[in-house]
């Protein structure tokens, strides 16, 4: 790869959605922004070959709205939409020089309009934001492309109809709209905590810009408790993020890693945002969620894991936010607090939800328990259903690693 193809791809990574926040400002329009962003993307792929801009994304950001005023010009629409390029220089939630200059904060907004379906609001803040194909936010949901692809579409054409506006909510707004908006950003963390296919596990760029707009968002809610459990569920879960793969690019599970090596600083903040997530009665499931990883960030070691105090947490979580997800956590929780027998049968029992169909987790735990329970056929049957399910190269080494172990 050349130097100019490795920087545009490292700045798709980084600055894909500041890039397209900023162009949808001037646009008012996604497609078209996102048209102009793409061929900024590809126009410096001729152009950086002379040389690589020092500010890759201020470049881009630039080439991009410029392509946008031209268009809007050549379309003789600029005069109907300069209205709403108006905007006041005060933030409505604060009144004065708004503390939230990122565009990428109002596009979140934005995307997750109450006019919206909330399925609508993730998938299309996961295309616009993130960057992610498709054919990505349909593997996130669990569904076909082509019906992710249709409902971005409709999600799309909803905003334009409604004239959806570009800004943060005023405050009397807000807490009609964090619900969303903390969904969004969870979902763009669990992208990026283990990516959904490609060689690396983790997509950086993804974990880094859910956490920035997550504590964007404490900013703006500094005493919701659902913001501070969603947060803390960020810092606890990625404080792990450097023992998960080990030197030789083998997935590490949590009973095999380095704890000295967790982030003690983030444990820390976590934990003390956990506490003040969960003294609201009853508590939300981030802060639930959150609850679950500060139990693993406060065991020494995997074998004084309170893997009881887990199950009891998944079961408030369950009965708070049931899904099918939360139901196969629970179920591998269950095997590690009552042994594998038990745990394979909460999973059995979920064989029939359709959402599971198409998640290799379920395939992979199922082919875990029936490892230790010695069934080596049906586990060997299990894992060779996961790696169909599983496009994720270190996960894929894994899964292999186990099957060769059972011959």
């Amino acid at each position: 790869m050349s130097a100019a193809a490795a920087a545009v791809a490292d700045a798709h990574r980084r600055e894909w959605a500041r890039v397209l926040a900023a162009t949808v400002r001037v646009t008012r329009d996604l497609d078209l922004a996102e048209e102009c962003v793409q061929e900024a993307y590809a126009r410096a792929l001729t152009v950086w070959q002379e040389g690589v801009p020092a500010n890759t994304g201020a470049w881009l950001t630039t080439t991009a709205r410029n392509r946008a005023l031209d268009e809007l010009r050549r379309t003789a629409t600029l005069r109907g939409k300069l209205p709403l390029l108006v905007e006041p220089e005060g933030d409505p939630v604060c009144g004065g020089a708004s503390p939230f200059p990122d565009d990428r904060l109002r596009l979140v907004f934005t995307c997750c309009h109450p006019a919206l379906a909330p399925e609508a609001q993730v998938a299309l803040t996961l295309r616009l934001l993130c960057g992610l194909t498709t054919a990505e936010v349909a593997r996130a949901f669990l569904l076909p492309e082509a019906t992710m692809a249709a409902r971005i579409t409709r999600a799309k054409k909803k905003i334009a109809a409604a004239r959806i506006p570009y800004a943060v909510p005023p405050a009397a707004e807000l807490p009609d709209r964090v619900d969303a908006v903390l969904t969004v950003v969870h979902l763009l963390f669990t992208t990026g905590h283990t990516a959904a296919s490609g060689p690396a596990l983790r997509r950086p760029d993804l974990v880094e810009r859910a956490l920035d707009l997550a504590r964007m968002v404490r900013l703006l809610l500094p005493g919701d408790a659902d913001v501070a459990g969603l947060l803390a569920l960020i810092l606890l879960t990625d404080a792990r993020r450097e023992t998960r793969v080990g030197a030789d690019g083998r997935l590490l599970l949590l009973e095999e890693q380095d704890r000295s090596r967790w982030d003690a600083a983030a444990i820390a903040e976590g934990v003390a945002l956990v506490r003040e997530a969960l003294r609201r009665r009853p508590p939300g499931r981030f802060a639930l969620q959150a609850a679950i990883a500060a139990v693993h960030a406060g065991a020494p070691r995997w074998e004084d894991t309170d893997w009881r105090e887990v199950v009891a947490l998944y079961d408030l979580l369950r009965d708070r936010w049931p899904s099918p997800v939360v139901a196969l956590n629970r179920a591998v929780a269950v095997g590690l607090a009552e042994g594998p027998a038990a745990g394979l049968a909460e999973l059995d029992r979920l064989a029939a939800e359709p959402q599971l169909a198409r998640y290799g987790y379920l395939a992979a735990a199922r082919a875990d328990f029936l490892r230790r329970l010695g069934h080596a056929d049906e586990a060997r049957l299990a894992y060779e259903e996961a790696l169909l399910l599983t496009e994720n190269a270190v996960e894929r080494r894994f899964l292999l690693e186990r099957l060769a172990a059972l011959a």
